[in-house]
């Protein structure tokens, strides 16, 4: 471990705390609905779009109105996906003349981008055309984003009003994130990455001949316009199917840590943005304390990993750490913690093979998503999925004091906590459910590409990504296949839609409470004991993933060795 490691650790934590505040700001305005400098420019634009959808961005919903609107509006868009994707042959921008994708890819990858999973199992740049990847996906990275964003939105309603029967208008809060905070941000950032070498053009390819003499075909096509709202949006799914590996996507160590803060930035302005909307700014404050907290701890451990050398590279004489699976151009610092940040939050996108990680070193991933992808997390998606664990938290202290727990000044009652409840197992129940039948089936079985337990923990990461809404992989399972696209497609929609329909009756259920003022026996939600509280509980649940994921790889293999199979 070397001074300049820390420093990055430090520097990047640093920016991030210091962005906390005007980006909440910014996001605080567009969950009020207040006029912004933006909408000079974009207001008629938004305007434009009531009129022809016919909404009344004033007249608000209840949460099962909210919830039924999202709803038909991700299944639509998810269907419209999946028929572009079959027809890509017969649609322009089709230069390589790629065919349509077969129905269960198709599936698969419409519900990954719907859910702002992202999961991959093709290769881009040879399965997909231009407009595959503008129409079919781009335009899901912008869309679920929004509306993981307006979620929050409706939960911060929740915590803030006193008895009202609405939680805000689903299409007036899709309609504003998308219009004034990620298209204006992703412009700009667009513009960086070309500037800074990302390609973003309509040509297929180009032929570049090699110092070598040869002939190469380089892919190309519109990558920095995706790759601005991959990472703003938490999605992950890369143009190329090296990700952010590939120097067309991530070509210097400068974008490398633009990149990273991108990933985290509307995650930790949404933190201040609760504490302004519950009217205690402390309260935002110590969620990202926690998350804080929990960021730090694993990525000492993953970067102390990956610089030390492994017992074989000692006895083979190797020295400097783990490059293997490593850019040169990012070294072990920027690879280690560019594995945290993504999965951290649930964005995804790789700029090194996690799959050749030291033990530990990969542990991390898998662990963060484990969590719940609470730790920072997706937009909107970490902080609602955070506010779950706070219900409990609360609950528990509230046990402690012997009085009926509070939160921000809400009761939080029996209704709360079994939906909390419902909401965090389903995380675990996916997890290992859908691991398990992996494990012990042939078409399950047939995936990884390495045996024993390393294989083993290819099946568990990806149904921890899947889940988790994650999109990451350890690349050595070959999941491209009837089994695990449908399988996997169960877990990202269920992983999603499955927890954000809890969090809206959660949302409704607070918002007709009235407000209740903290009295003497109430627990402190804003200190020291708080924060670790927070910590103390998102370990232990996460726990109850983790650990059983540990005692299923020998359980399974007990199982296939009894059915004549070898794992």
């Amino acid at each position: 471990m070397t001074l300049a490691g820390w420093a990055l650790i430090a520097l990047f934590v640093a920016i991030l705390g210091l962005t906390a505040k005007p980006v909440g700001l910014w996001l605080f305005a567009l969950y009020e609905g207040r006029r912004t400098p933006l909408h000079a420019l974009l207001g008629p634009v938004e305007r434009g779009f009531y009129r022809l959808a016919g909404v009344d961005p004033a007249k608000e919903q209840s949460w099962r109105r909210y919830a039924l609107h999202m709803l038909l509006f991700q299944l639509a868009t998810a269907l419209l996906t999946y028929f572009l994707l079959r027809a890509q042959g017969m649609l322009p921008l089709n230069q390589r003349g790629l065919p349509g994708l077969g129905a269960d890819g198709a599936m698969n990858v419409a519900i990954s981008f719907v859910t702002n999973t992202n999961w991959q199992w093709y290769t881009g740049e040879s399965t997909l055309s231009n407009l595959s990847q503008m129409l079919a996906l781009a335009i899901h990275n912008f869309l679920s984003a929004a509306t993981g964003i307006a979620i929050a939105f409706a939960l911060f309603r929740g915590f803030a009003r006193r008895e009202s029967a609405t939680v805000g208008n689903f299409w007036a809060d899709m309609t504003r994130v998308t219009l004034y905070l990620l298209v204006p941000i992703c412009v700009v950032y667009a513009l960086y990455l070309v500037a800074a070498g990302v390609p973003q053009t309509f040509v297929a390819s180009i032929d570049a001949h090699t110092l070598e003499g040869a002939k190469q075909t380089l892919a190309l096509g519109p990558v920095a316009s995706q790759e601005a709202i991959k990472m703003l949006g938490t999605n992950g799914g890369g143009f190329f199917n090296a990700n952010s590996a590939h120097p067309f996507e991530n070509p210097t160590a400068m974008t490398n840590l633009v990149q990273m803060l991108s990933i985290f930035l509307i995650g930790v302005g949404l933190t201040y943005t609760f504490g302004k909307a519950v009217g205690d700014t402390r309260q935002g404050w110590a969620i990202l304390a926690a998350m804080t907290i929990l960021f730090l701890a694993g990525a000492a451990v993953a970067y102390a990993m990956e610089v030390h050398p492994t017992p074989l590279m000692h006895q083979l004489g190797l020295a400097g750490g783990n490059m293997e699976g490593k850019e040169v151009r990012f070294g072990i610092i920027g690879s280690a913690l560019f594995s945290v940040v993504t999965t951290a939050a649930s964005c995804g996108a790789v700029n090194a093979m996690h799959d050749s990680f030291t033990a530990l070193g990969g542990l991390i991933p898998m662990f963060n998503m484990e969590l719940g992808e609470v730790v920072v997390g997706g937009v909107g998606a970490g902080i609602y999925g955070f506010l779950l664990f706070a219900i409990l938290a609360v609950f528990v202290a509230g046990l402690m004091v012997g009085r009926t727990p509070e939160y921000v000044g809400k009761k939080i009652e029996a209704r709360e906590v079994k939906l909390a409840v419902l909401a965090i197992a389903v995380l675990p129940l996916m997890i290992l459910g859908g691991s398990a039948i992996a494990t012990v089936t042939q078409a399950g079985l047939a995936g990884p590409l390495n045996k024993g337990p390393h294989g083993f923990s290819e099946i568990l990461y990806a149904f921890s990504s899947a889940t988790a809404n994650n999109g990451s992989a350890f690349a050595g399972l070959t999941a491209g296949t009837p089994f695990y696209n449908a399988l996997l497609g169960i877990a990202m929609w269920i992983g999603r839609f499955f927890i954000i329909v809890p969090v809206l009756a959660i949302a409704g259920s607070l918002a007709a409470k009235k407000h209740t003022p903290a009295g003497a026996g109430s627990f402190p939600t804003t200190g020291g004991l708080w924060v670790g509280l927070l910590v103390g509980i998102i370990l232990i649940i996460g726990g109850l993933t983790f650990l059983p994921g540990l005692a299923l790889g020998p359980i399974a293999d007990h199982l296939t060795a009894a059915a004549g199979q070898l794992f």
